[in-house]
């Protein structure tokens, strides 16, 4: 089962490897993983696909836990989440095809970043079942290449987001001077 994994890491020199090898080291195949700061500049969020067999998540994300710079680790793949991939495809296409190829891209949300004599380069962005259909349509039109990011995900639970209730305070009194 491909397991969807998401982590808040210190932002380190390391981290990402340590979290890499703890899967390579069981011989997991990561199918995608991305990583980037958050707003704190000291913390990064990463989101890994992996290939794992069912019975084995909870040890997955028990190992995934281990290594120093890992602040937390969540299997989101059965949560509510929003999990989205980039993509973007060169078409080559023979200019009678090309209102079709501009016509099946507003169709799949896309947009034309780039526009050349021999065809355009669009981006689009969904859930990965959703891009692998952009890409069999586009490759109907022609000469295609494809690059993608790996996923991103973010979980929808209320309960995982950990949110504090606003700490009430009076006008032009510091939270501390206050008696409640």
């Amino acid at each position: 089962m491909l397991l969807t994994i998401s982590l808040v890491l210190e932002n380190k020199p390391g981290a990402l490897m340590r979290v890499t090898g703890v899967l390579s080291q069981r011989g997991y195949n990561i199918e995608s993983l991305t990583v980037a700061r958050t707003l704190d500049p000291a913390v990064s969020r990463m989101t890994i696909m992996v290939e794992v067999d069912s019975a084995l998540r909870q040890q997955v994300i028990k190992q995934i836990n281990k290594p120093v710079n890992v602040l937390h680790a969540a299997d989101l793949t059965d949560s509510p989440k929003v999990l989205r991939e980039l993509l973007l495809v060169r078409v080559r296409t023979a200019l009678e095809s090309r209102p079709a190829v501009l016509k099946e891209a507003e169709i799949f949300g896309g947009r034309v970043v780039d526009s050349s004599t021999e065809g355009f380069a669009i981006e689009v962005t969904g859930a990965p079942e959703k891009l692998n259909e952009f890409v069999e349509v586009m490759g109907s039109y022609g000469e295609i290449d494809v690059t993608r990011s790996g996923a991103v995900a973010i979980t929808l639970d209320a309960r995982k987001l950990k949110l504090q209730p606003p700490v009430p305070t009076r006008t032009g009194v510091k939270p501390e001077e206050t008696d409640g």
